[in-house]
C-alpha cells in the first residue's frame, strides 16, 4: 500500500513565487513516486491574502486533485497557517515549507530516504549561511539561539528552517498543544522525537519580498522567550534584591559619611540619575510581568486559532473554525 506526502505551504501575499513554486513541487511529486512509490498532496494554506495569491490557489486545486487550498478570513499570521496546514493534512508523511522557494522541494527525496530508515522521527534544515541577509538581522538571529539555548529547555538549532519531514506521529503530538500564543520552533523542539538535520546553503527568494521586518522578527522573538522560559521573570526577580542590597549599603555609606564629614547632601545629579535609572528597571519589571499577563489573558479567551472562509480539501470542517478547547 503506497503512503501519503502532505506538503504544507502557508502563504501570504506570494502571488509571484507561487507558479514558481507549483512547477516545482509537481517535479518531484513525480519523481518521489517513481522512485518510492509516494502519493503526494499540497495543501496551502491563504493567510489573508491581499493579492491574487487565493485566485492562484483555486486555478492549482481546479487543475490538479493533488492541490488543496484553506482561505482565512483575514490574516491570522504564520503561526496560525501552520497550525490550520498540521490540522488539515492528512498525509503519513508531513513536509512544510515556504512559497518563495527558500527551501528548496528538491530537497525532500533526500529527507525521505532518511526518514524511512527508522532511525528519525522528523528531518529538518538549517541554513550553514546567512548570505543575502543584512548583517545586523544576521547578528540578532544568532544572538537569540544563543539565548534561547540557555534559557529555555528547549532545543533550538542556529539557522533552523520551518523547512522539515515528520510522522504522523509528531505532527498529532504538535496537533495536541492547543496554546493560542504559538512559536512553533519552540513547539518541534519542546515535543521532543528524533531529528535528523540537513544543512544547506541559504536560498534567495524566487520572487517578491520578504513580509518579514526587523521589527517583526523582535516581536516575534520576544514571544519565543515568553512562550518557552520563565527566565525574565527570574530576571526581574534578581534585579530586586540586587537593588535591594544596593540601597541597603548606599544607605549605611551616607550614614558613616554623615557622621565623619556632617555632610549628608548626595548632590542633585547624582540622584537624578539613580531616580532615573531605578525608575528605568520598574518600568522594565512591570513591561515583563505585563507580557506574561497579557499571554496569560489571551489563553484564557479560547478564542479559535484562526478561521477559515473557504475550502478546498476533502476533510473540510463544519464551520472551518479550528477547536481551541
Amino acid at each position: 500500500m503506497s503512503k501519503l506526502l502532505t506538503i504544507i505551504v502557508p502563504c501570504y501575499n506570494e502571488e509571484e513565487s507561487l507558479p514558481f513554486f507549483h512547477q516545482r513541487i509537481l517535479q518531484v511529486a513525480v519523481q518521489l513516486k517513481v522512485k518510492y512509490q509516494l502519493e503526494m498532496e499540497c495543501l496551502f494554506i491563504d493567510d489573508g491574502s491581499t493579492d491574487t495569491t487565493l485566485t492562484l490557489l483555486r486555478r492549482f486545486a481546479q487543475e490538479s486533485p493533488q492541490m488543496k487550498y484553506v482561505s482565512f478570513s483575514r490574516n491570522f499570521g504564520k503561526e496560525a497557517a501552520i497550525y490550520a496546514d498540521l490540522e488539515h493534512s492528512k498525509g503519513d508523511y508531513v513536509a512544510m515549507l515556504d512559497a518563495d522557494l527558500q527551501d528548496p522541494p528538491e530537497l525532500l527525496e533526500e529527507m525521505y530516504r532518511l526518514i524511512l530508515s527508522g532511525e528519525y522521527d522528523c528531518v529538518a534544515t538549517r541554513r550553514v549561511t546567512r548570505k543575502g541577509e543584512p548583517p545586523i538581522r544576521s547578528f540578532f538571529a544568532r544572538l537569540f539561539y544563543r539565548l534561547m539555548n540557555k534559557i529555555s529547555q528547549v532545543d533550538m538549532v542556529d539557522g533552523a528552517r520551518d523547512y522539515r519531514l515528520m510522522t504522523r506521529q509528531m505532527v498529532d503530538s504538535i496537533l495536541s498543544l492547543k496554546e493560542y500564543s504559538r512559536f512553533s520552533k519552540g513547539i518541534f523542539g519542546w515535543v521532543g522525537y528524533r531529528t535528523k538535520w540537513l544543512e544547506y546553503e541559504n536560498v534567495e527568494r524566487v520572487a517578491g519580498e520578504t513580509k518579514w521586518s526587523f521589527w517583526k522578527l523582535f516581536r516575534y522573538s520576544i514571544d519565543g522567550i515568553v512562550a518557552f522560559s520563565t527566565f525574565p521573570l527570574d530576571l526581574a526577580a534578581i534585579f530586586g534584591v540586587l537593588f535591594c542590597i544596593a540601597a541597603f549599603i548606599y544607605l549605611i555609606v551616607l550614614f558613616v559619611r554623615t557622621l565623619a564629614f556632617g555632610n549628608p547632601v548626595s548632590g542633585y545629579p547624582s540622584l537624578m540619575c539613580v531616580i532615573l535609572f531605578l525608575g528605568g528597571i520598574q518600568l522594565l519589571t512591570i513591561g515583563i510581568l505585563g507580557k506574561y499577563l497579557a499571554k496569560t489573558y489571551l489563553e484564557t479567551k479560547r478564542r479559535p486559532i484562526y478561521i477559515a472562509k473557504e475550502t478546498a480539501t476533502e476533510q473540510n470542517e463544519n464551520d472551518g473554525q479550528a477547536d481551541h478547547s
